[in-house]
């Protein structure tokens, strides 16, 4: 059975079909989100604190950390903010990271100061990002995810994108890095503007599974886009991905409408056990309210403030393409 180690330094998760879905909490990103790159340029890091916590109290399994606030100059930028950012997270909570960058100087930067196995997001299949990532996740010895694009774009046709998974799996095993140590991304397309995309994406995760035995993950909110009332849409995709083989997601936990259709389909899907986590978070429910957020174990508060006090004092400015 395929799986995927990721830990941060206390606590270690499997992703895997046997496992429970592993939610990665998407909120740490300044990608469209123009107040927090303001913040994050200034040196101000009390979204991403509250993020941090937010997630993690909602029940995210692990958390992507993406520093790109500005496109000037991203390679001199952004590997200092990614670290000063990565620093602060896990020294709030202690779930294992994704680190977030298509910029490969911040992706090593990251892996040298990520405590534990992170995850590294992402590699494609583009010969050059092939040359740059893939010698770093076999360094570090870290898990990757593989976006199924190449120099070409990003293919409709879903037998193309399989394609570039094959190969960017294929050619992760000629660095020593084993299959299960890639998690592929077979895109998701928009629902609204491709009326096929959720069969698209069914029919790619079985093979992938299938055939290449890989873990996935995926962007679960690009199925929505354009759309109104989003997190319906999402909170419907969630446990039909979940059928055809997905084992992540970068997604918002802190949506209860998302999180109760992941648990939901963990118990459907046996790999919450006993339906424990389930009865623990709602057995107090009532109509007309949400479950009270998971527990989550924080690092010393006192610590961590003043670390993250440090840091506002100092920032730097980074950026970083979409990711």
């Amino acid at each position: 059975m395929t799986r995927t180690i990721v830990a941060s330094a206390t606590r270690e998760i499997v992703i895997g079909f046997d496992q429970p879905f592993c939610v990665i909490g998407e909120r740490i990103n300044p990608t469209g989100r123009k107040k927090l790159a303001a913040e994050m340029q200034a040196g101000n890091f009390e979204t991403v604190i509250k993020d941090a916590l937010e997630q993690a109290a909602c029940g995210a399994t692990m958390l992507d950390v993406n520093a790109g606030v500005t496109a000037v100059d991203p390679n001199a930028t952004e590997p200092a903010l990614l670290v000063q950012t990565l620093e602060i997270v896990q020294g709030l909570v202690d779930l294992p990271l994704s680190i977030d960058s298509s910029v490969t100087a911040a992706i090593e930067a990251g892996l040298k100061v990520a405590k534990g196995r992170p995850l590294v997001n992402s590699v494609t299949g583009e010969e050059e990002k092939l040359e740059a990532i893939l010698p770093l996740v076999k360094k570090y010895d870290v898990p990757v995810v593989a976006i199924s694009n190449d120099e070409t774009g990003i293919s409709m046709d879903p037998d193309v994108r399989f394609a570039v998974a094959k190969k960017i799996v294929e050619r992760a095993m000629d660095y020593g890095i084993k299959p299960q140590d890639v998690v592929v991304d077979p895109l998701v397309m928009p629902i609204g503007a491709l009326g096929d995309a959720g069969r698209q994406v069914f029919a790619l995760l079985r093979r992938l599974r299938e055939e290449l035995k890989v873990n996935t993950t995926c962007g679960l909110s690009n199925i929505s886009f354009g759309l109104p009332h989003r997190h319906g849409i999402n909170a419907g995709f969630i446990p039909m991905v979940i059928g055809a083989g997905m084992t992540s997601a970068i997604m918002n936990p802190v949506r209860p409408q998302e999180m109760e259709a992941v648990r939901a389909a963990n118990v459907l899907n046996g790999t919450d056990k006993d339906c424990m986590t389930w009865i623990k978070t709602y057995k107090d429910y009532k109509p007309g309210e949400h479950a009270a957020p998971a527990p989550v174990a924080v690092n010393a508060p006192g610590d961590a403030g003043a670390a993250a006090g440090g840091r506002r004092r100092g920032g730097r400015e980074a950026r970083r393409a979409a990711g």
